[in-house]
């Protein structure tokens, strides 16, 4: 395989990697930024490494180039990581944390070689409580890792120690940003978000271990726009971007530097305020209400003060709802108007960092360039994103459609692809009972499964641009279908459901959730549940010098750029010609190329755009 790098990772700086704020929601001033060059060793035994092979830098996997590293962990092997930090003599005792934004797939830390915590999901962040282990001067931080990949049933996305095809190389360890932070001994844990958007009120919790009286102020953000432009997106993509995705000015205040902590702060005025417990719901009424759309991305800012804590966040103003139009047709809806969603596959791949983007430009590029390509929504395919990706989503407008990641033990692919993509075409459906079938005989999984699910929602649950929860897709680890639809259903009823895109639909949920690749579309649209598309395209074309691999998977090959965008064009309106008979949704394959799969609108080096936007005759 051909090793490609994104113009982000050529230019990367080791001693300054991901250095942004990581959890843009709940922004503190405390922030110790551990990303960098750590040491670390493969070995077969799970003991603390005698030495260590070479230094890796943090938070790429073992697997990218931009680690440093280029090997595969195997499910045999143990991955140990090793730094050190310094803590100020009158900084111990306070309260420390450290987070992990993703380790993949489980891991034990050690401080000062005293196990301080393990966790298992590779996909979901984690904060372990360090404050009893830390000493003044020089402290030592130690990870062990397992990943057992797809040779077991716990969550993996598209890895697979065998890529190929629509799987691609998997990888493992650290790879989200790792920090730090100081915080007080009653601390604000987690914000909670719900915007009450008829009744013109923000519904916030503040969640912490003991209750305890906190202050919430909203303010409208008054930011220059000049600032904006340099401090959080770069004026070239900015000023590229402005013209053809129509930014307003409202979006543009609406980025405001770091969730709006920094220096604009005493610019902001405060419009709305209450007082009440941690741990319990508080309503505030938002006057002059100003909603959230794609293509004015209002945001509001609030702080939080809870005795020596103080917190900055962010909410919007809106709701996704399914709605009868005049026909009594059901249509997919924002703040109660009738939104067509014209969606775009995003599976978050880079070729230098495979699951992390080399930077937070790089992440920007991508809902930027497909908000030039005339799409207001990106469907995160199987993965959980770093949260600072959602935040740009939040203040650039760009809807996402979140999926749960799938698990289960080997696809049978017989069945859950080609026969699921036969029947389906004869208008015939599939109970989802079969569990070995549809690889999810292990009680284990299941449960597990469950567990990252709630997790997942509950981890973004506040972020305004999630519009759908997707749980399975194509029959992956499939199960106990209606059951999960229940579960998703009581945790988050501010959004929708597709509860089986693709194959298996068990006729729950909100969505008709539908794949063509191959076929002429013949939608029969439902009376109660929005159809969609939620998968189609993939056309193919290898670019000379930018693709990763000699193999090439897709569906539909294309020899040049004028008969790949030919083609593209004539699927995008077939697609759209469906809208008045009741299609309310498309999900085009896919945002850039990955390793065999040169199916993409632009290269995975991001280098060449393939497909461009149809100009308006």
């Amino acid at each position: 395989m051909q090793q490609l790098y994104t113009k982000w990772g050529r230019e990367l700086d080791g001693d300054h990697v991901l250095e942004e704020y990581p959890r843009p929601m709940l922004v503190r001033d405390s922030f110790v930024n551990l990303n960098g060059y750590w040491k670390y060793a493969f070995q077969k035994d799970s003991g603390i490494p005698l030495k260590y092979d070479g230094e890796i830098l943090v938070p790429f996997s073992p697997e990218t180039a931009l680690s440093g590293v280029k090997r595969q962990l195997q499910p045999d092997e143990y991955l140990w990581y090793f730094r050190t930090f310094p803590v100020k003599k009158e900084l111990v005792g306070r309260r420390a944390l450290l987070h992990f934004g993703a380790v993949d797939q489980a891991c034990q830390v050690y401080v000062n070689r005293k196990k301080a915590g393990r966790h298992t999901g590779g996909y979901l962040p984690f904060t372990v409580d360090i404050t009893d282990y830390l000493m003044a001067g020089d402290n030592v931080l130690m990870l062990q890792v397992k990943d057992v990949s797809d040779t077991s049933w716990h969550a993996r996305g598209k890895q697979s120690l065998k890529r190929g095809g629509m799987f691609y190389m998997a990888q493992s360890g650290i790879w989200q940003t790792v920090w730090m932070e100081y915080v007080p001994d009653n601390y604000v844990e987690k914000l909670v978000c719900t915007p009450l958007y008829d009744e013109e009120k923000i519904r916030i919790e503040v969640r912490a271990e003991i209750e305890c009286p906190v202050r919430i102020e909203v303010s409208e953000a008054e930011v220059a726009e000049d600032a904006v432009r340099s401090e959080a997106m770069g004026d070239t993509v900015l000023s590229d971007a402005a013209d053809d995705a129509e930014l307003s000015e409202v979006a543009e205040d609406a980025v405001r530097s770091e969730a709006a902590g920094e220096a604009d702060a005493d610019k902001r005025q405060c419009i709305a305020c209450a007082d009440g417990l941690a741990n319990t719901a508080i309503e505030i009424s938002i006057p002059q209400m100003k909603s959230w759309t794609p293509e004015t991305p209002y945001l509001y800012s609030f702080s939080v003060e809870m005795g020596g804590d103080h917190v900055e966040s962010y909410f919007a103003m809106r709701c996704f709802t399914l709605e009868k139009d005049e026909q009594d047709t059901p249509r997919l809806c924002l703040n109660h108007q009738p939104c067509f969603q014209r969606g775009v596959l995003d599976q978050g791949y880079w070729p230098d960092g495979l699951y992390t983007a080399p930077s937070d430009e790089a992440l920007i590029f991508d809902i930027m360039e497909m908000k030039k390509m005339g799409f207001n929504m990106m469907r995160k395919h199987l993965k959980i994103e770093s949260e600072r990706w959602y935040y740009h989503c939040d203040r650039l407008g760009m809807i996402v459609w979140q999926d749960m990641v799938n698990g289960g033990t080997a696809y049978k692919f017989w069945y859950v692809t080609y026969l699921a993509t036969f029947l389906t075409r004869m208008g015939k459906s599939r109970k989802d009972g079969y569990t070995r079938l549809l690889s999810r005989r292990d009680k284990e999984g299941r449960l597990e499964f469950v567990k990252e699910m709630k997790e997942t929602i509950e981890l973004l649950y506040s972020h305004p641009s999630i519009c759908t929860w997707v749980i399975f897709n194509e029959g992956w680890g499939q199960f106990q279908t209606a059951d999960m639809t229940d579960i998703v259903r009581e945790l988050d009823q501010t959004r929708l459901i597709d509860q089986a895109s693709g194959w298996f639909d068990q006729g729950g949920g909100d969505m008709q959730s539908i794949h063509n690749y191959f076929f002429e579309l013949n939608l029969l649209p439902e009376k109660e549940r929005a159809t969609v598309l939620s998968e189609f395209g993939g056309y193919s074309l290898r670019v000379k010098g930018h693709s990763a691999c000699e193999k090439l998977y897709g569906y539909g090959t294309f020899k040049d750029m004028d008969s790949l965008n030919a083609e593209y064009r004539k699927r995008q309106q077939e697609a759209e010609s469906e809208i008045p008979g009741g299609l309310c949704a498309t999900v085009y394959t896919q945002v850039s190329d990955v390793e065999e799969e040169v199916n993409g609108i632009f290269t995975y080096d991001r280098e060449v755009q393939k497909i461009k936007k149809p100009e308006i005759k």
